[in-house]
């Protein structure tokens, strides 16, 4: 890349990070989140009646919907034994021990009181969108708000500015920690002239504070988005949550009234205009790879929202929905070295014993602390536009085809003349959307010289080693694993030129700071790669060459670059 062109990136990030973003709403009564929250008991009846209408659909006759409420019944008395959460309602073994009863009285009766187990499931589905339901209020959300900005303001100031009252200072920002990069103008845009699903990636119980503050620093109006119900757990978290217009969702659950009730929520607030933000991923990358399946259940929800919304609108001008891609970009993961074990566990099966070290709450402050401390920064990459069936779109939200002509996606909709519903089409353009938002994820990844010096460390001791499998490479002692640093900086430069290229063919980005000297960049890469950690993935010996603590770890901030062809440059 030239060094003008370097320059004029570097020109363009700082004004990113200085620019102010004013509201595209500016009262809050104005927001479609709050407009939810106001009328939150008739949108749950509203849920409750349109999800009771699907089940009916699905299970159409008394005995599929008997075997249906007996298998929901027996998930759920088998979680509260096996998995209970400080979280779960306190009612929860009454209740569903009253439907078991319930159940097993009524598979003595005869067909004609088919009245009973429809009530019992208007019963279950209505406590379920109930719990689903977030609860935003506008005092709460100006307070948390306003906490978040001053203490984390406070924690940046008080470590960069070593000097005596620096902690109430205001020199440093939170843009200066937190850089937003990509279609930050397209995004306001479209959040002006429709509604907007926002799916970023999702590898820390971070994302949803950190997603939050990016929205607000931006100038958009509250989302409404799935949060995992592990997370309420935490009290000053499930606080922020319910303050920032969170919906709880619990991955436990994998009966179909509550995913039914789940997916109806969602697309119930996206057909009425709330700006909606869930990870399509389904939960944190185990692996630390990009994902590259995605679950398709919420991402539904978008594409029959759009469809109801033509179905709706005979004429004029329809509402439309928006999918923006978002990729978080981390020197270092929180949850790591437990992600990693749960996936090499699954992976290996009985090949790999996991050692059992986990975090808390008490750790996940400490984490946050130390994040704000240190030197070490993160950067959310904003993808372009796209409709539900995965075309790009303009600033003004035209669809467009592959050769940029604005199309008309109503027809998608249409069959025989008419705009109907027809699941196994809509399945389909759930997968298409799918592989487009994967595609952007890897597009829009925006590659730190930490990211580089992982995979390069950990693809030149696998070459090492190339007889032993992934397992025993993982187990190798730590006196095993040196690498000669002039090989290595070799090895890092062709990297990073063939990283270079694939910038320049719009594969992938990376960050400004990659383009600096060789050996600052990877002075750079070594001092990031998981920060945190007690045992530190990459560091220089005495000798100057590179060895690692953790070779596990370092496994799994390699994997953020798996995908890009990079190996054959080892």
């Amino acid at each position: 890349m030239p060094r003008k062109q370097h320059g004029m990136e570097l020109l363009e990030e700082k004004k990113n990070k200085n620019r102010k973003y004013e509201p595209i709403l500016e009262r809050i009564p104005e927001w479609p989140v709050y407009q939810l929250s106001k009328n939150r008991k008739e949108f749950i009846e509203l849920v409750t009646q349109h999800t009771l209408a699907r089940i009916k659909e699905l299970r159409p006759t008394r005995k599929q919907l008997i075997d249906e409420l007996e298998a929901t019944a027996y998930r759920e008395l088998n979680r509260i034994k096996r998995n209970r959460w400080r979280v779960d309602p306190k009612d929860d073994t009454r209740f569903w021990g009253q439907v078991k009863n319930q159940l097993v009285e009524l598979s003595g009766k005869s067909a004609e009181t088919g009245s009973v187990e429809d009530a019992l499931l208007e019963k279950i589905v209505q406590r379920y969108a109930n719990e689903i339901a977030g609860n935003f209020k506008p005092n709460s959300y100006r307070f948390t708000r306003e906490v978040v900005k001053f203490w984390f303001q406070r924690l940046l100031n008080g470590a960069r500015v070593k000097k005596f009252g620096a902690f109430f200072r205001n020199q440093y920002t939170l843009r200066d920690k937190i850089h937003v990069v990509g279609k930050v103008k397209m995004l306001r845009s479209l959040a002006k002239k429709g509604t907007v699903v926002m799916v970023p990636t999702h590898f820390s119980n971070l994302d949803s504070i950190l997603i939050g503050w990016v929205i607000h620093a931006l100038g958009l109006p509250a989302f409404i988005y799935g949060a995992g119900l592990n997370l309420f757990n935490i009290k000053i978290f499930a606080y922020f949550m319910n303050s920032l217009g969170a919906y709880k969702v619990d991955r436990r659950k994998k009966n179909l009234p509550y995913l039914e009730t789940l997916k109806m929520y969602s697309t119930q607030a996206i057909q009425q205009g709330a700006h909606s933000l869930f990870f399509p991923g389904g939960t944190r990358s185990r692996s630390g790879l990009i994902e590259k399946q995605l679950k398709l259940g919420l991402l539904s929800t978008a594409i029959e929202a759009q469809r109801n919304l033509f179905q709706q609108t005979t004429e004029g001008e329809v509402r439309r929905i928006f999918v923006v891609p978002v990729t978080l970009n981390y020197n270092f993961v929180l949850e790591a070295p437990d992600l990693i074990e749960d996936y090499l566990q699954v992976k290996g099966q009985d090949k790999y014993f996991p050692e059992q070290d986990k975090y808390g709450s008490v750790e996940l402050i400490r984490f946050m602390f130390k994040f704000f401390t240190k030197g070490s920064n993160i950067s959310v990459s904003i993808g372009p536009g796209l409709d539900v069936l995965g075309n790009y779109v303009d600033e003004e939200g035209n669809s467009l085809d592959p050769q940029g002509r604005i199309i008309d996606t109503r027809g998608y909709f249409v069959s025989n003349g008419s705009i109907t519903d027809d699941k196994q089409r809509e399945n389909e353009y759930t997968r298409m959307l799918s592989q487009r938002i994967v595609t952007e994820y890897h597009r829009i990844n925006r590659v730190f010289a930490s990211h580089v010096a992982a995979f390069v460390a950990f693809e030149m001791w696998q070459k090492k080693f190339d007889k032993l499998d992934l397992f025993s490479l993982l187990r190798l002692p730590e006196e095993d694993l040196e690498l000669d640093y002039t090989e290595f900086r070799d090895t890092f430069k062709r990297v990073r030129k063939k990283i270079y290229e694939l910038k320049e063919q719009r594969k992938v980005n990376h960050a400004t700071h990659l383009k600096g000297k060789v050996d600052e960049v990877i002075k750079l890469g070594i001092e990031n790669v998981g920060i945190f950690h007690l045992k530190r993935p990459l560091l220089k010996n005495k000798k100057g060459n590179i060895i690692t603590k953790d070779l596990t770890v370092l496994y799994y901030y390699h994997n953020r670059l798996v995908g890009y062809d990079l190996e054959q440059y080892i």
